[in-house]
């Protein structure tokens, strides 16, 4: 029976293509257009090149059609109603990919096509595809891309070959799942244009692939740490000011985010929309360099020295005041709330004439108070002590002056930077 079957299935073979020509449209009314039935199943994605906005992708496609000189009946050939084949013997429509990033042709033509005793022709071929697709990058790593795959013919138009999609979509079911992309949907939607070159109509199938990116890996490698580097920035005002490090620190970290930003642009397409955590990188370095700036600024006030002017009475009365109060920024000793406004020391006033005090009447021949030249030495002495004094509680009014300033700054910089982390890892809910 199996030899029996094998000589009917060459019989049949030779009479079909004994006058057919794979050249020509297989239909027997030249104004008639012939149908094609166009399904595509999504196996991979292959890659996403965001730079080079190409999307590469392993298709399984399905062309249907009917051929009116591919005809038999059955009960002539013991009941064989199908027949498989070499593609290249039969006319095939010339279906194209549009939107092609590729210079090779597609690899689908070894295939063989299922033949059916009522013309039906049906090609399976697997493709892969390398298409352009435009990629937003406004809102990665939290972003969604849309990809049109366009189907057509090249040379036909609508007056000649039809185009249809099977289904609302391409299929999901042999899917293979990707590490960084998240397949929503691929619904296909049929055009007709006319283009420029042309009279007629041009029918074509466009597959959009609905794309969100898994997040994951990019908030661990990209956001976490700057995240982390941006909490540690305000930590520069913490820092005493005679450690010596506190302008380090804000340095340090403006050079890991500079490091950051860098891997960040070679992975992203140069466009005008910049990404969401690039805009987050570029909030955060310019954070970090005033803070750096005001930490130059606060040091100055803190190595014033003992011969800077007094604080002023603004300063002296809102800052080292209430502020003070507020920021529980105290002296050793003062509880936190009690913190009270230092006043100005007197100014040392020498005696006139550069003498002692004077000396009162005394008749005792023995008496201290004749001995002037003594007692102006004991009176240059307090009052050089008194000087020191001045000058070392003017110093101490800066250094908590700078104190002050230090702990104000750091709780808006640190509320600024878990203000802005929140916004963007918001993005991931």
């Amino acid at each position: 029976c199996l030899g029996a079957e094998g000589r009917l299935a060459h019989k049949l073979f030779r009479d079909l293509f004994a006058n057919y020509t794979s050249a020509l449209r297989p239909v027997a009314d030249t104004d008639q257009a012939l149908n094609v039935t166009l399904e595509v199943t999504l196996s991979q994605i292959i890659d996403m090149d965001e730079r080079n906005q190409v999307l590469t992708l392993y298709l399984w496609m399905r062309q249907e059609w009917t051929d009116a000189y591919l005809q038999w009946d059955p009960n002539d050939y013991g009941g064989l109603d199908a027949i498989r084949i070499p593609s290249s013997l039969v006319w095939r429509p010339d279906i194209v990919l549009y939107n092609k990033a590729d210079a090779q042709p597609p690899a689908s033509a070894s295939t063989n096509v299922v033949l059916r005793h009522d013309g039906a022709v049906r090609w399976d071929a697997p493709v892969i595809t390398r298409s352009s697709c435009r990629v937003d990058v406004s809102a990665f790593p939290f972003d969604a891309q849309r990809c049109g795959l366009t189907f057509g013919s090249w040379t036909h138009g609508g007056h000649q070959l039809d185009v249809q999609a099977r289904g609302s979509g391409a299929s999901l079911a042999d899917f293979v799942e990707n590490v960084e992309w998240r397949v929503l949907g691929m619904p296909a939607r049929r055009r007709v244009l006319t283009y420029g070159c042309c009279s007629e109509p041009y029918p074509d199938v466009t597959f959009t692939l609905l794309l969100r990116r898994r997040a994951a890996a990019y908030v661990c490698n990209l956001l976490l740490p700057c995240v982390l580097i941006s909490l540690l920035a305000p930590l520069a005002f913490h820092l005493p000011a005679d450690s010596g490090e506190k302008v380090s620190l804000g340095v340090t970290v403006l050079l890991a985010l500079t490091v950051f930003q860098l891997l960040l642009a070679e992975s992203m397409p140069p466009a005008e929309s910049v990404p969401l955590i690039g805009k987050y990188y570029m909030a955060t370095m310019t954070m970090v360099t005033f803070s750096t700036a005001l930490t130059i600024l606060v040091m100055n006030l803190h190595y014033c020295g003992p011969s800077a002017h007094p604080v002023p009475a603004w300063a002296r009365a809102f800052l080292l005041g209430h502020l003070a109060r507020g920021l529980c920024v105290r002296e050793r000793g003062e509880p936190c709330g009690q913190s009270r406004s230092p006043k100005s020391p007197p100014s040392p006033q020498l005696p006139e004439g550069g003498a002692g005090p004077p000396a009162g009447p005394c008749h005792e021949p023995r008496c201290l108070c004749h001995q002037e030249s003594l007692l102006h030495h004991v009176a240059t002495i307090a009052n050089t002590f008194r000087s020191h004094r001045a000058a070392q509680r003017r110093h101490e009014d800066w250094k908590r002056l700078a104190r002050v300033m230090d702990r104000f700054f750091l709780g808006i910089f640190f509320s600024m930077a878990v203000v802005m982390s929140l916004l963007v890892l918001m993005q991931a809910l």
